[in-house]
């Protein structure tokens, strides 16, 4: 069976080289923001810089407060619903189109809220929406692509690349959220087996190093 996912777990910058960059399709990602768990996530300055080596498409999360260092083709903003007074985060298109929209997806930020929205509440502080990543990808009609997470957390991208018909390359530093990504993306990768009728014998679908 061809691979869907690979998930490595460690330090962006010493796995990079073992991915082959032509073959990515597009990046959605949700770096570590310089004010937002500075210390916990060892934001520094340029962490991001190493997107530049990549032409596809990319869509980036930053903060609403802070200047995004990177060029950029349009700014899309997600709406977390909070009512009164409403939190919002950027997401900057890369290598894309010019043209704005406006994604409203509820926080996820306790097992109720979860729960409410047909989530998982993983404990990670900046956890994305599953379905507000997904309708990034429909929104950017991505299919059959190679989707890219340097800065995975807990899996929200791959689940919702597998979901959505594309394959998914994971990188995560912190062991634990790598342990909850792996068996979050392992489970979506079953459940679209079982969808398409087309379950192997055997077969790795993860790869980590």
């Amino acid at each position: 069976m061809e691979e869907k996912y690979k998930l490595y777990h460690g330090d962006y910058r010493d796995v990079l080289q073992r991915i082959d960059i032509q073959s990515i399709g597009a990046i959605i990602t949700d770096p570590p923001y310089p004010d937002y768990y500075e210390d916990e996530y060892q934001y520094f300055d340029g962490i991001i810089d190493f997107l530049n080596q990549f032409t596809c498409r990319q869509f980036v999360f930053w903060s609403a407060k802070v200047d995004f260092p990177l060029s950029y083709t349009a700014i899309h903003i997600w709406d977390k619903k909070t009512g009164a007074g409403s939190e919002y985060e950027r997401i900057f298109e890369r290598n894309g189109k010019k043209n704005y929209k406006v994604f409203r997806h509820y926080f996820i930020n306790s097992t109720v809220a979860a729960s409410f929205t047909g989530d998982v509440f993983t404990g990670h502080p900046s956890q994305k929406p599953k379905q507000l990543l997904m309708d990034i990808i429909a929104y950017a009609k991505f299919k059959d692509r190679i989707i890219f997470d340097p800065f995975m957390g807990t899996g929200s991208a791959g689940v919702a690349s597998i979901v959505m018909g594309n394959k998914f390359i994971g990188i995560e530093k912190k062991e634990n959220y790598f342990g909850i990504a792996r068996e979050r993306i392992k489970k979506a990768s079953i459940q679209d087996l079982l969808f398409t009728n087309n379950i192997p014998d055997n077969g790795k679908t993860m790869e980590m190093f």
